[in-house]
């Protein structure tokens, strides 16, 4: 089978901010569930963060969803409160173990590479391995907290990578270290920066994705979590720019640079 006829085994939907749904194998998974309405949300304190655009589907819309791969729940960019009462009515959210603690119900945490199967309609298995992330510099974990992301295989699949908001290109070159070339990476960009360290990234700017796709040696780059909120830097022209000076559009998913 040719690289592009094993990627169209697995496809990517997105509506805007972190919130993508992931089909392959027969199942269908939906990264950071965020539905809420365009406003002002708050982060603790006086601290805000501005959603500027909705969410481009709705819970009814989606139908169906297996499992939930939720990168945190600390912050309503990633988990708002629809988002928290879709969780009621989806078997399984898989997020970090804090995070399942606090959300109870049928989240599960999981530490960095700890692995979960989940049966395949088809009657195969497709294998969630729990990859570290990190939302910010070095460091950064006491104030901006625990995050994960996802690695998505199975023997006769094509192997997905979902970053969640990371932000070291370290931490990308373990994962690649770790379990070699992926064939479709879900990359959490934008560039996103707030008043926490000094305005320092708290996920990848457009450069860093770019590296990051190069690392992975990724076939096909879905970015997500760059447009519909305030905080975030650069957005989609940045990325086609920094893909494109580094000789890696052709890796843009289709539907990415149609829009």
């Amino acid at each position: 089978m040719t690289g592009d006829a094993m990627t169209e085994q697995i496809t990517v939907q997105t509506f805007g901010g972190p919130t993508a749904l992931i089909e392959v194998g027969g199942l269908r998974l939906l990264t950071d569930p965020t539905f809420d309405a365009p406003g002002d949300y708050s982060v603790g304190g006086t601290r805000v963060l501005t959603k500027t655009m909705p969410t481009a589907t709705t819970p009814a819309d989606l139908g169906w969803i297996d499992a939930v791969l939720l990168s945190h729940d600390q912050h309503p960019d990633n988990l708002d409160r629809a988002g928290r009462a879709f969780l009621a009515d989806v078997p399984l959210t898989l997020t970090t173990r804090g995070g399942a603690e606090r959300l109870g119900g049928t989240a599960r945490g999981l530490a960095p590479w700890e692995q979960v199967e989940l049966p395949r309609p088809d009657g195969g298995t497709l294998t969630i391995t729990a990859a570290p992330a990190q939302h910010g510099p070095d460091g950064c974990e006491p104030v901006t907290g625990e995050v994960v992301g996802f690695v998505l295989t199975a023997a006769d699949l094509p192997t997905v990578y979902v970053s969640g908001d990371n932000a070291s290109l370290a931490v990308v070159e373990e994962i690649a270290a770790r379990v070699g070339p992926v064939d479709t990476a879900v990359l959490f960009a934008g560039a996103a920066r707030t008043v926490l360290f000094d305005g320092a990234l708290l996920t990848l700017d457009s450069g860093q994705a770019a590296s990051a796709a190069r690392v992975l040696g990724a076939r096909r780059v879905v970015p997500v979590h760059f447009e519909g909120w305030g905080h975030f830097t650069e957005g989609r022209d940045a990325l086609v720019k920094a893909f494109t000076a580094a000789g890696l559009d052709g890796v843009l998913d289709a539907a990415f640079t149609r829009k």
